[in-house]
């Protein structure tokens, strides 16, 4: 399984909460595609395996028409191995998804929209200075549920004055345009965020991580009550319809990264651009990768394995584990996952160990409690 990723650093306004490299600014995006097209040209022997996952992030990619979007695919495809079943995904925003848009959305080579709803209400989009209000979010889903069989949709909980009932009328209000795919994720504070300094200044109120935990498990009932799978902290799929392009990430398959800011890894190294649009134009225009590189040591490499593996539903699996890393990292994970596993925290189990369901909002702690420090 290998992907490329393409970030697209354009919003439309910035969102309190966001700390990604984005521009408000399109003036310079002719530029910038450009650079993106050279990118992916000098990069193009990178993956030698077919890709199975395109994806547009960002920023806010559904800034682009659809004639940009469909010049990069048509490179991708003339220059990389395509998977016969490729996913394409754009990420999009309700305000910039107009009817005649959908429409050519859905006749151009994307198959799979991920749409930034975040809520149904206008006062928590208000708070979070998004671009649309809830009636967008509404319409936007009205069309792109007659127009894509495969999309998915952002929500986040926890958001300061959401209460619990209001976050269930957001999941079945989400729940009712039938995606086979939701992401939620807990509002979290940035630094030299807007919402960080609202927070700091007392015009907003802190984050309440009781609340957000409590919201995580409502919607965790709800969604696997409706026949959504939790396979991953944050992910829920129907009928098998996980994100490919996500799913790479922690399994740990190579991925390209393309645009200012973009990560690669080839599973050995990352990599990652610089994140300055003008500065990413210049260096791709003097033929130079504007990048910097580390080489992973084995046991960044295992921690960064039981991170991203203890965040599925599928664990860490015990003969993968013993193939990809010495026998002391593998005696180190048994030992150390022993007390969790007699505690019920962590579940053993058809040669996997994975974090008990109960557990999952803490998993992050409960995987750098494995890391192995040397």
């Amino acid at each position: 399984m290998a992907g490329i990723y393409l970030h697209i650093p354009f919003c439309r306004q910035a969102c309190s909460y966001c700390d990604f490299h984005f521009s408000t600014s399109l003036k310079h995006k002719d530029e910038l595609l450009d650079a993106m097209k050279r990118e992916l040209l000098m990069r193009n022997q990178e993956l030698k395996i077919p890709l199975q996952s395109i994806y547009f992030g960002g920023g806010t990619p559904s800034v682009l028409s659809t004639v940009e979007i469909e010049e990069l695919i048509d490179l991708i495809k003339s220059n990389f191995i395509l998977d016969t079943e490729v996913e394409i995904t754009l990420e999009a925003n309700p305000d910039d998804l107009t009817k005649e848009k959908v429409e050519e959305l859905a006749k151009s080579s994307i198959n799979r929209l991920s749409v930034g709803i975040q809520s149904f209400r206008d006062a928590d989009l208000q708070l979070m200075n998004r671009a649309h209000n809830a009636l967008e979010a509404e319409e936007s889903l009205e069309l792109i549920s007659k127009n894509f069989e495969l999309f998915t949709l952002d929500l986040i909980y926890g958001i300061p004055g959401l209460t619990d009932e209001d976050w269930e009328r957001n999941i079945r209000k989400a729940l009712s345009y039938n995606p086979k795919h939701i992401s939620a994720y807990a509002l979290t504070v940035e630094e030299k965020t807007a919402l960080e300094y609202q927070i700091r200044k007392k015009k907003v109120a802190p984050i309440d991580e009781n609340l957000a935990q409590e919201q995580f498990f409502i919607l965790k009932s709800i969604l696997e009550e409706e026949g959504f799978e939790h396979y991953e902290i944050s992910n829920f799929a129907k009928d098998g319809s996980y994100a490919i392009n996500n799913t790479a990430y922690w399994k740990g398959e190579p991925y390209l990264g393309i645009g200012p800011s973009a990560h690669s890894f080839d599973q050995k190294n990352r990599s990652w651009n610089i994140s300055n649009n003008a500065k990413y134009i210049k260096s791709i225009r003097q033929g130079v990768l504007p990048l910097e590189q580390e080489q992973l040591s084995v046991w960044e490499s295992y921690n960064e394995y039981v991170m991203t593996g203890l965040r599925t539903m599928w664990g860490i699996r015990l003969e993968e584990l013993k193939s990809k890393f010495s026998e002391e990292l593998f005696n180190y994970f048994i030992k150390s996952s022993a007390a969790k596993i007699e505690l019920n925290i962590l579940i053993k189990e058809k040669g996997s160990i994975y974090i008990h369901p109960s557990k999952l909002f803490f998993a992050d702690g409960i995987a750098s409690d494995l890391f192995f420090v040397p």
